[in-house]
């Protein structure tokens, strides 16, 4: 099992990124999907979660209202959108998969992570 996650980067305060998390070697329609963030110096968090049909979401308090998360069941791919980025964003964004169809948020929940990818939010 692979989960690639990709697209970070240095952007502004008030900017968007989307970042994408590619899954091979796993039936991904039959598993939920997670963002986590860790940023220097903290324990990981949760993000968002989304569950195998893309139909049930939620997400952490923080980036409730700026952040999107979605999945293409079809390419194998979750995604996470963020827009309206604050410094406080600043971390490397993990996706994660859970071999059930039920959203957790707790990190030992999830089976198989990505390797990271790194989001920097300048003020």
């Amino acid at each position: 099992v692979q989960l690639q996650a990709s697209g970070g980067g240095l952007v502004q305060a008030g900017d968007s990124l989307r970042l994408s998390c590619a899954a091979s070697g796993l039936t991904f329609s039959s598993y939920a999907m997670g963002w986590f963030r860790q940023a220097p110096g903290k324990e990981r968090e949760f993000v968002a979660a989304i569950n195998w049909s893309g139909g049930t979401t939620y997400y952490a308090d923080s980036v409730k209202g700026r952040f999107t998360i979605s999945r293409d069941n079809a390419k194998n791919t979750a995604y996470l959108q963020m827009n309206s980025l604050k410094p406080e964003d600043t971390a490397v964004y993990y996706c994660a998969a859970r071999a059930t169809d039920s959203i957790r948020v707790r990190s030992r929940d999830y089976d198989y992570w990505g390797q990271g990818t790194l989001v920097t939010v300048s003020s």
